[in-house]
């Protein structure tokens, strides 16, 4: 493949380890939401904590998708085909179903204190088990992300004098606020009934998107140039988004393919491009060690985060304004406890993380 070589971006890196972050601070909002969306523990909390979710939702999966198309063309470029599908499988695949088999029982266990899912009826300890599994929670990010990856290496060999990329890098400011429209058009596109996480038609776009279009330099110098108007824009959009679909159900098409949503989840991902460029360029220890965790983080946080709310509820009854913020430090601390016990146990970090050998300290 022809093209530019792109050094490795601090800034994208941040990007994806704070995103992830979001996700662990959005997950325990989720948890008590108020606005009808199901979720493990069937506990109203704080209605205006809502707002959190709705001002996140539209867009923190969409832009890591997109990152990890960009990514993907800076992998590439160091690494044939084979080689990458490879290492796909290793890195998602392995950490998909190690984390069905030994983390998603812990999801279902505590969904069964809720739903009575096997009828009333006694059933052998395994088959409980198999049946707990199913509750795979953020894993499905992994799912998504090996089969964009798929579709990436076909697109590479039906184009394989890399045309399509090459004339993406001439995209202006304008077209890339416009690139809206088909984004918006691909929220309708091959999305699972009932399981709404898999919204595969805009996550595949996105992930294309990211890897045909946003790894260009001069595309993101583009975005950069405009990162706080595009921001203050977003914001105000936000905000929008809130109160509009304010007391709705955010996981469904209803919003998620409403052009407001659209539009503004598509402006909040410009302008996080263009203002990590300025702002998040850089690296500290801290920055260092997330950054090797955040992968780690996203696997393993919910299954703790689930486990530690229902106990949390059940067994100390904290006034719910107390919930929020010790659940939050409880599941960080926990998480990244538990992260760095994984990886210390070789078959147990490759089958979770997909890591042959542990993170360096």
């Amino acid at each position: 493949m022809s093209g530019e070589v792109m050094e490795r971006k601090i800034y994208l890196d941040n990007i994806r380890t704070f995103t992830v972050l979001l996700v662990v601070v959005y997950h325990v909002a989720y948890l008590f939401n108020s606005a009808g969306v199901p979720s493990n523990l069937p506990i109203r909390g704080i209605p205006g904590v809502d707002g959190l979710c709705y001002f996140v939702y539209p867009w923190f999966m969409c832009l890591l998708f997109l990152t990890a198309g960009i990514s993907a063309r800076y992998s590439l470029q160091r690494r044939d085909d084979k080689r990458f599908a490879k290492e796909r499988t290793q890195k998602l695949m392995v950490p998909f179903f190690g984390g069905v088999f030994l983390l998603a029982w812990v999801i279902g266990w505590v969904n069964s204190h809720y739903v009575d899912m096997f009828g009333g009826r006694a059933v052998p300890g395994f088959v409980r088990y198999l049946v707990y599994c199913l509750s795979i929670g953020p894993l499905w990010f992994l799912l998504e992300l090996f089969a964009a990856s798929m579709i990436l290496l076909l697109l590479r060999k039906a184009d394989r004098k890399d045309r399509l990329w090459q004339s993406a890098g001439r995209c202006g400011l304008p077209f890339l606020i416009l690139l809206v429209l088909p984004v918006w058009g691909s929220s309708f596109l091959l999305n699972v009934p009932v399981v709404t996480v898999f919204r595969n038609g805009i996550y595949w776009f996105l992930f294309l998107l990211g890897y045909f279009v946003f790894s260009h330099k001069e595309v993101l110098v583009k975005i950069k140039k405009a990162a706080v108007p595009l921001l203050a824009v977003a914001v105000v959009l936000g905000c929008a988004e809130v109160v509009f679909f304010w007391g709705e159900n955010y996981t469904l098409d209803a919003c998620l393919q409403h052009p407001l949503t659209n539009l503004y989840a598509w402006m909040m991902i410009l302008a996080i491009l263009g203002c990590a460029q300025k702002w998040l360029d850089f690296e500290t220890p801290f920055t260092k060690y997330l950054k090797k965790r955040s992968f780690a983080i996203y696997v393993s946080h919910y299954p703790i985060l689930s486990a530690a709310a229902y106990f949390l509820v059940t067994r100390f009854h904290p006034p719910m304004p107390a919930v929020y913020p010790i659940l939050l430090g409880s599941v960080f601390f926990l998480t990244i406890l538990f992260c760095e016990a994984v990886d210390r146990i070789p078959v147990v970090r490759y089958l979770l993380f997909g890591k042959k050998r542990a993170v360096d300290p």
